[in-house]
């Protein structure tokens, strides 16, 4: 027998409003993951969420070799909401790629929870990205000829979970995130930057993943909205999810647990600030240099900021 979908009716009551970030939220069950990326449960609250050691990235191509990442090492401990700020160029995007699973260091180690991520097939790494890490995007990212339920459940589309419980893991996450009901059969192109930006987290938290990445995800917002989806993330934070926010805005980053730095692919603590307009480039001052240094590990030779303390 076929199974019913879950039918949203326009109209429906609007609760949460949308003007108003969600107090709380509650993951939904996780989904059962394959026996090859399983986490191992000895001391599994304990170990960091990303761990990543004297990681290096070089790019090959006509004009020569570009060395993007130069022996970064980073922990992110479980719960701990850690910005990522820098001028472009600096090697940002890089290190998210990497983090995300989306691209692999041409050296280094990257353990996702305790997971050596360089030891995973094609076929494991693909299951890592759909449930143990969430995207945010800048742009969104959502389909616009789909409904904001579907958007929202596409994570889920190759598992084994029902397709009605998979819509219930997308009404849960909306409501979460204080999307109003009567708007999750709407076209994704029918709704504000803010809301389409609420159903992209709604998306990235559909399978309850380990860790939510987020590549400037008020970027396209104006103030209001974007203290709106701060807020959301500020409850993320509260339920214990690990977040990992790419911003150029650095009153963004001051809401952050920690904030780091990339400068020319090395990582230092404190959040880059710009410098003044009028010069386009950054100005360091005495204070930034002794906040900026970077942490030696082996006779100072890596650039390493451990973003939880030591374990």
């Amino acid at each position: 027998m076929a199974e019913s979908p879950l039918t949203i009716p326009r109209g429906a009551p609007a609760t949460p409003d949308v003007s108003t970030a969600p107090a709380s939220f509650t993951p939904p069950a996780p989904v059962t993951p394959l026996a090859s990326t399983a986490i191992p449960a000895t001391g599994a609250h304990s170990r960091p969420v990303i761990n990543i050691r004297h990681i290096h990235r070089i790019f090959e191509s006509e004009a020569g070799l570009a060395h993007i990442l130069h022996d970064v090492s980073l922990t992110v401990n479980p719960g701990e909401f850690v910005a990522i700020t820098g001028p472009s160029g600096s090697g940002k995007s890089t290190l998210m790629n990497i983090l995300g699973c989306l691209d692999t260091p041409t050296s280094g180690t990257y353990l996702l929870e305790g997971l050596n991520v360089a030891e995973l097939t094609d076929d494991e790494l693909a299951e890592v990205r759909a449930l143990r890490i969430g995207f945010v995007f800048q742009s969104f990212n959502l389909l616009p000829r789909m409904s904001v339920l579907d958007n929202v459940m596409l994570p889920l589309a190759y598992t084994d979970v029902p397709r009605r419980e998979r819509e219930m893991r997308a009404v849960h996450a909306l409501r979460s995130v204080g999307l109003p009901v009567d708007h999750y059969d709407h076209r994704t192109n029918e709704l504000s930057g803010g809301q389409m930006q609420r159903v992209a987290i709604a998306r990235a938290l559909v399978n309850d993943p380990a860790i939510i990445l987020a590549d400037e995800p008020t970027g396209n917002l104006d103030s209001v909205t974007g203290r709106q989806v701060m807020d959301t993330f500020h409850a993320l934070k509260r339920a214990g999810k690990t977040i990992v926010l790419i911003t150029h805005d650095a009153s963004v980053a001051a809401e952050a647990d920690r904030a780091i730095q990339i400068r020319d692919g090395r990582v230092y603590e404190g959040a880059y600030v710009p410098a003044a307009a009028t010069t386009g480039v950054a100005r360091v001052t005495a204070t930034d240099i002794a906040a900026a240094t970077p942490s030696a590990a082996g006779g100072g030779q890596s650039s390493t900021t451990n973003l939880g303390g030591a374990l």
